[in-house]
């Protein structure tokens, strides 16, 4: 008497187990891409966080405004670059040089020694030295600015020798004066909340492209869209222009959440950040377009998609301090939209940059803009043929 089929479903059997095991693994040996991604992603963390994230950055760039050039303003400033927080990269030529350095972001500190510096501090009357601080992102100056005040105590103990040996011990011979520009107080969602325009912007837009080009294929539309006498231009920007609309709704909700919620100031012009947004969309659109047309299914799709949105950001400013990474890794983040555009968003609305200090990061996003809907079209004409 045989055994009932029912019953020989309820018993395991290594026979049928080892039969689904092979075809799991047939299956993904045939989904290359899906493997790629489940090797890259890890690797890609493991080199980010090991070797590009730094939350103590060193060698930040300093200008510095210097009315007299003493033994003791060369002592100071030698004692700065030594610290390992400082760079001296440039010397300012007036405080309007000084302050559209600072605007630009061309550095992160200005030190200006005043012209009676040396006099004062021989008869001991403690002169101040005043230090600016970059501070739209806090926690790339808090380590350095710290530094500076024991500096104050060691930096000239080499030349208050002899008769001016009265003015080492106590309190240090000058003052350092910590003036932290557009963001006095080192609030951290003065730099977070803005930035998230950006990062969300990354992550929707991207996202929202590349499944919505490749559920229609899924779906089998996507042949009566290729049957249509379009050309590859026209499909792209029909796709790319309603998404471009749902990104300035989310735009304006983070803004009213950053101006009444956080207390963000905003004191630049919000028609130079709109003008911006259609740049900084539109790369990010061409990017998610381009991954449809490489994807087969969704699922590739989203893995492409989390595989652009983790190096953005981590690379370009947004969690860590930009400065802090290494040269590789900065290489790698002025090429991604974000970095520029977190530049130009907290230049607008903390700095309040014009179209001037907007440029320089502002024709970077419309090089990647450009190339990416190159990219884009040739991959979707490709699609065609």
């Amino acid at each position: 008497m045989g055994v009932p089929p029912e019953m020989l479903m309820t018993r395991f059997s290594l026979r049928r187990f080892w039969a689904v095991l092979i075809k799991e693994f047939v299956q993904m040996r045939r989904d290359r891409l899906t493997f790629a991604m489940m090797v890259g992603v890890p690797v890609m963390q493991l080199l980010l966080f090991g070797y590009a994230i730094n939350a103590d950055p060193k060698a930040l760039p300093t200008a510095v405004l210097s009315a007299e050039s003493s033994a003791f303003t060369r002592s100071f400033l030698a004692a700065v670059e030594n610290s390992g927080y400082f760079r001296l990269v440039r010397e300012a030529t007036s405080e309007a040089d000084a302050a559209a350095l600072l605007a630009r972001g061309d550095v992160q500190f200005v030190i200006t020694v005043p012209s009676d510096f040396s006099r004062r501090l021989v008869r001991g009357e403690r002169p101040p030295l005043l230090v600016e601080a970059d501070a739209t992102d806090p926690a790339a100056t808090s380590n350095a600015i710290a530094a500076l005040s024991h500096l104050a105590g060691t930096a000239l103990a080499r030349d208050l020798g002899g008769s001016l040996r009265h003015l080492q011990p106590g309190e240090p011979p000058f003052e350092v004066r910590i003036h932290r520009r557009y963001n006095p107080e080192g609030n951290t969602q003065y730099n977070i909340v803005p930035g998230l325009i950006g990062t969300i912007l990354t992550m929707t837009m991207v996202i929202m492209t590349s499944l919505a080009m490749t559920r229609e294929r899924e779906r089998g539309t996507m042949e009566n869209l290729l049957a249509m006498p379009v050309l590859p231009v026209e499909v792209m920007l029909g796709k790319i222009i309603p998404f471009i609309v749902v990104g300035y709704i989310q735009v304006t909700v983070i803004m009213l959440a950053a101006r009444y919620l956080f207390g963000v100031p905003m004191v630049g012009s919000l028609f130079v950040l709109s003008v911006v947004l259609v740049a900084f969309i539109a790369a990010n659109l061409s990017i998610g377009f381009t991954f449809s047309t490489v994807a087969a299914n969704q699922l590739q799709a989203m893995q492409m998609s989390f595989f652009f949105f983790l190096p953005s950001i981590l690379l370009s400013g947004f969690m860590f301090p930009y400065r802090g990474m290494p040269d590789w890794a900065q290489a790698l983040g002025e090429i991604l939209p974000l970095t520029h555009f977190l530049r130009i968003v907290r230049g607008i609305l903390l700095k309040g940059n014009g179209w001037a200090e907007v440029w320089p990061e502002l024709w970077p996003l419309l090089a990647f803009m450009l190339g990416a809907m190159l990219l884009a079209m040739l991959r979707y004409r490709r699609t065609l043929d």
